[in-house]
Parts: structure tokens; sequence; C-alpha cells
């Protein structure tokens, strides 16, 4: 058992796959979809895949000359490990998300969901701001996902979108707000204690 412990972590790349895998249990995918959605080349990885499916963490599935994997959920350590990866998704760890000031004129970006392994949650993230790159967003998001291994439901909005939308006491949006979540920008003055009225 020590021996596969010790070739389970090892690289950065090979902590990307895990979480992949782990993310997306019932799911197979072959190489181009792994390396893309993880933002990772094959060759450097193909070694780590092989060690995968030589542990056999994940299975290794032929069709033609075509091979895809899937996660192994009878593997000895899945159910241990499925809890770590859960546990490091917390939004501190996430490395990309201190880039969410470099959208545009981002008033509030608070997350849920895969950020905090709330499960209930409608949405992962609520983005509030003016002026926002799309083209910058869509990047942010390809390095959220790879770095979280699980793709990321979001929800953008205008200022002023955001507040019509709370003034008519949107049920998702308090939902979302009233529920476990983490602020990564809160420039909305009173938002915290609108928020906190509404659960007394």
């Amino acid at each position: 058992m020590s021996e596969i412990l010790e070739e389970l972590f090892g690289s950065k790349e090979r902590a990307r796959l895990l979480r992949f895998f782990l993310q997306n249990p019932e799911a197979a995918f072959d190489s181009a979809e792994i390396t893309r959605r993880n933002m990772l080349k094959w060759p450097k990885i193909r070694r780590d895949m092989d060690l995968l499916s030589r542990i056999k963490f994940v299975i290794k599935s032929q069709h033609k000359s075509k091979a895809s994997y899937r996660l192994n959920q009878n593997f000895d350590f899945y159910p241990e490990l499925k809890n770590l990866i859960a546990k490091s998704n917390t939004s501190p760890q996430c490395k990309s998300l201190a880039k969410i000031s470099n959208l545009g004129s981002v008033k509030l970006a608070v997350v849920s969901g895969v950020f905090i392994n709330y499960q209930k949650s409608k949405a992962d993230m609520i983005l509030v701001g003016d002026n926002i790159s799309k083209a910058k967003l869509n990047n942010l998001m390809n390095s959220l996902e790879a770095e979280i291994g699980k793709e990321i439901n979001f929800v953008l909005m205008t200022m002023e979108e955001f507040k019509y939308r709370l003034n008519m006491l949107d049920k998702f949006i308090l939902e979302f707000l009233e529920g476990p979540h983490e602020e990564v920008v809160n420039k909305i003055m009173g938002l915290k204690q609108f928020i906190a009225k509404r659960k007394l």
C-alpha cells in the first residue's frame, strides 16, 4: 500500500490529474480531453497516466486505436482521496481567484459550490461588474477549471442587473448569498448588512 501512496503524489501535473478524475468520477476521457481540460501537454503527462493506470487509480480502455481513461471507484484509497481533494479546493488554495480583480470593474465575486464543497449550491460563482473583459474571463475560467478539475458554473451580471435582482428579492441570488459561500471581492456597500438582516 505504501508504494501506491508514494506513486500517487509526485508532481503538480499528477496532482492536477488526480483532482480531475476525482472530481469527474463517472466520465471517461481521451488524451485530448484530459490535456485540454487540465491545460497540460500529453508528452509531459503520458508517464503519469501510465503510472495511474498501473496502480489501478484509473482504468484504461482501448477502442480501435483510441484509448480512454476513467476513475476506478473501487480504488483502495478512493474515499480518502475524494475527501482530501474536496478540502483542498477551498478558495484560499485557488491561485487563479486572485486574478478576478483584473477582469474589469469587478464589484462582487462570491464563490460556493465546488469551491467549498457545498453540493446544494445552484452555482459555483456569482460575478458582478462592468466592462468585464470576455477574453480575460474566459482565460480565468479555463485556469480555474484546470486548477479545480471540474467545470465551473458561474453567473455574470452587470451592477445594474444585480441591484435590480436584489431589490426584486431574486430567489437565486438570495439563496446563494444566504447559503454557505466565500467572498473574493465585495465592493458593494451595505450588502453584508442587507443579507444579515434577512437572516434575523
